[in-house]
């Protein structure tokens, strides 16, 4: 009877990087800012309807099959849907910018004609005040005349 044994070492090996090396441009971790996710948020959400409406088209087929027609009209319809939704999903990412600068100048032109408002409100009390001080005037030159 004869037995055998066998050992097997094993070696690990550590790496250490250089702390002096340069980060490679080419494999550096790029970091996706708040719109970008927001825009892949949106576009994932696009796709998600896009598979609704497929899958709402599936049925409408199974349900109208003999009507080849009302079939390709729908198909049509519901591209052309799916292109306006992308077109006015385009113009808002792009538009967005526009209209907050377009609010800021709109409170911007409000504040300044409630400024405007509040001078000439001023410069009316300041009339008033000048026209009492003139009766006023008028009222004493009054009594020297009389007495």
């Amino acid at each position: 009877m004869t037995t055998s044994t066998t050992t097997s070492t094993s070696t690990t090996t550590t790496t250490t990087a250089n702390s002096n090396t340069i980060a490679d441009p080419a494999v550096a971790t790029i970091t996706p800012t708040t719109t970008t996710i927001l825009i892949l948020q949106l576009l994932r959400l696009l796709l998600l309807l896009l598979h609704l409406l497929l899958f709402l088209l599936l049925i409408l087929q199974l349900l109208l099959l003999p009507l080849l027609r009302l079939q390709l009209l729908l198909l049509l319809l519901l591209v052309l849907l799916l292109l306006l939704l992308l077109l006015l999903l385009i113009l808002l990412l792009l538009l967005l910018p526009l209209l907050l600068l377009l609010l800021l100048l709109l409170l911007l032109l409000l504040l300044v004609l409630l400024l405007l408002l509040l001078l000439l409100l001023l410069l009316l009390l300041l009339l008033l005040l000048l026209l009492l001080l003139l009766l006023l005037l008028l009222l004493l030159l009054l009594l020297l005349l009389l007495l």
